[in-house]
């Protein structure tokens, strides 16, 4: 049984009270706000899929935030810190983030001055590396490395974020010089998930509970632990990186209904929940 571990089924969200300050959803590596792929007279695909209806719906105010997909951590920092001065017009906000590496830059380094941070959620976040992307690195290979790089540049695909997610600079490089700072509140969430063999995740999965454990597919429980025991709120279990945000297929939940195998985790919730506990933090 993994520690922490939460089961978030058919929870509902009941608090009375909610966040007395904004919350800003801050989206992870080749995220976006809202994707429109045909025309601004059709729908757009929302990266917060139905959560930032919810959280309002509950009077709570929300900030998104639209960052560089695949910028490196400063660049996305700095992107952060523009969107949540222009939303918060001066208000202090709650984070919640799967983007987390570029919160804490923003949060540690930059020290904006025309809006305070109160705390920081993050949610699947890889706080020590992934091996994932040590895996990567070592299948490219050095030598063919800039002839990819010099190819994603010319496609427009900014390519800053993809060596800073490895183990070795999270925990020589960034962690050393991104400390926490002491008046903001830390929490965090990890996700594990054992990946159906028809999953985009198997290999990835594969690879990280080979060198770290108990994974969502993308990101591992030991490598989303922060803010300490007291801080770290749970691992969700039987959830992927992309349950995390909403975009399961529907057709899997109408599947797991029919088949008297109802999936057990509520995106929406989820996030209602950590409102809650926002809300009872005082924040």
């Amino acid at each position: 049984m993994l520690p922490h571990a939460l089961k978030i089924a058919n929870l509902i969200f009941c608090a009375t009270d909610a966040p007395k300050h904004p919350v800003v959803l801050a989206h992870g590596l080749l995220g976006f706000d809202e994707l429109r792929l045909v025309g601004r007279y059709f729908p757009g695909v929302q990266y917060w899929r139905g959560i930032k209806e919810a959280l309002s719906a509950q009077g709570i105010e929300v900030i998104t935030a639209t960052v560089p997909p695949s910028g490196s951590i400063e660049e996305r920092a700095e992107e952060l810190a523009r969107d949540i001065e222009v939303g918060a017009r001066g208000k202090d906000v709650n984070i919640i983030a799967m983007g987390g590496l570029d919160s804490r830059y923003m949060i540690s380094r930059l020290q904006p001055q025309k809006f305070k941070v109160l705390s920081l959620t993050t949610i699947a976040t890889p706080h020590r590396g992934s091996a994932v992307a040590d895996y990567c690195f070592d299948q490219i290979g050095a030598d063919r490395l800039p002839q990819i790089y010099y190819t994603l540049n010319k496609l427009n695909v900014e390519t800053g974020a993809f060596a800073q997610l490895t183990r070795k600079y999270m925990s020589e490089t960034f962690n050393p010089n991104t400390p926490d700072i002491d008046d903001v509140r830390y929490f965090s969430y990890g996700a594990a998930v054992q990946p159906s063999i028809w999953s985009v995740f198997r290999l990835s999965h594969r690879i990280l509970a080979e060198a770290e454990g108990p994974n969502d597919g993308l990101v591992s429980v030991a490598s989303s632990h922060w803010g300490g025991e007291e801080g770290y709120k749970g691992t969700l279990v039987g959830v992927s990186h992309l349950d995390l945000i909403n975009w399961t297929n529907r057709l899997k939940w109408l599947a797991a209904e029919v088949t008297g195998n109802p999936r057990k985790f509520n995106a929406i919730a989820f996030y209602l929940d950590i409102a809650d506990m926002l809300a009872k933090e005082g924040l």
